[in-house]
């Protein structure tokens, strides 16, 4: 079995891979071996070239793995190897699993169930409300919701889990010490609380674009399946929707306006064979969880109670935006009125109000 501290060394050495991570761990005992071994008892491991062992040599002067564990404990994070118990055994089925997880908050989480969701940053209100409202389902049933914690879809995704109080589990393509975007500091928090952080990268690492690949795969792989919510023809979601496939998971898509670039991904996959998902049974019924029906939820569903003047109101407002200008020509009140009914149903859950006086049901 891989030494644990050697694997969290190995993994600080930028550009080895999981594959050469595992080839290495595999040749010595454990990292006294390592750090005592010359240049050619490197060279003696397949795929290690001249280049790659100076690169290696180089960098094994700079790692302290004790001081590595030390950094991530101060600030309340774990660090799972896949020689650990803790180790997410879906995510260990994969080719070639990430060596290295560093978790913040609870590591328990990525024993659920999970679900995938992930699409544009560019989101519209139909695809955040959209990610929201399964998220919350999913999560109040739960299936832990494993998106990036990206703009957009990822964000409203983790935000209707945290709203059904979890899990949910955000994957980083950073270190687990650094908040990316910076505007999520709060959402971090709040996932910690009912959920956990993720990541495969070392303490302090930067969110560099080439880093979000393996992130992408990672999210994948803690996932039974994959759900895509509005993705552009080319985008870092269908990256994760074929990184599904690879692993042999399950990949939804919801349909959305063929007048809207951020349908294209979406129904791009459909095309592919991809289920369509229209509600939350279209996930559930594909991937037989077991006790997850729509009627077991972790808080009973009661129903909203509305007055006339409400019920007359949300009866004109759709799922595509309405311009209060419109509601008022329709519903015949005074503006002051129509803005009173608006904001109650607001806060019942029932609408929500966009920028440019639209409102829109949700």
């Amino acid at each position: 079995m891989e030494d644990s501290e050697l694997l969290i060394a190995l993994n600080m050495i930028p550009m080895l891979g999981s594959k050469r991570i595992s080839d290495i761990s595999s040749a010595f005992k454990d990292i006294h071996g390592f750090f005592k071994a010359g240049r050619e008892e490197l060279m003696q491991i397949p795929g290690i070239s001249d280049k790659l062992c100076e690169h290696i040599l180089n960098y094994r002067e700079k790692i302290d793995p004790s001081a590595e564990i030390a950094r991530a404990k101060k600030i309340g994070a774990q660090i799972v190897t896949i020689a650990d118990k803790d180790y997410p055994e879906l995510l260990g089925q994969i080719y070639d699993p990430p060596p290295v997880l560093y978790v913040l908050g609870d590591v328990s989480t990525l024993k659920y169930n999970a679900v995938a969701i992930v699409g544009t940053r560019k989101a519209s209100s139909y695809g955040k409300n959209v990610a929201e409202n399964f998220a919350r389902e999913l999560a109040s049933r739960e299936i832990n919701v494993v998106s990036g914690m990206a703009r957009g879809i990822d964000s409203y995704a983790h935000k209707g889990a945290v709203d059904a109080g979890g899990p949910t589990t955000a994957v980083l393509g950073c270190g687990i010490d650094i908040v990316y975007p910076p505007e999520n500091t709060n959402l971090m928090k709040k996932i910690i609380h009912c959920g956990c952080i993720v990541t495969g990268f070392p303490m302090g690492m930067r969110p560099i674009s080439s880093n979000f690949p393996a992130r992408n795969r990672i999210i994948s792989g803690l996932s039974l399946g994959t759900l895509v919510v509005e993705a552009a023809e080319k985008s870092g979601s269908l990256i994760t929707a074929d990184f599904a496939l690879e692993q042999g998971r399950e990949v939804f898509a919801v349909p959305g306006s063929i007048l809207s670039p951020y349908s294209r991904g979406t129904h791009k996959l459909i095309k592919q064979g991809a289920k369509l998902v229209e509600n939350i049974d279209d996930i559930l019924s594909e991937l037989y969880i077991e006790g997850a029906t729509t009627g077991e939820i972790k808080e009973s569903e009661t129903s909203v109670s509305l007055s006339g003047d409400e019920k007359a109101v949300l009866e004109l407002i759709d799922f595509q935006p309405v311009h209060m200008e419109q509601l008022l020509a329709e519903s015949q009140k005074a503006s002051g009125e129509i803005n009173s009914i608006i904001t109650r149903l607001e806060l019942k859950g029932l609408i929500t109000t966009l920028p440019g006086g639209y409102v829109m049901k949700i």
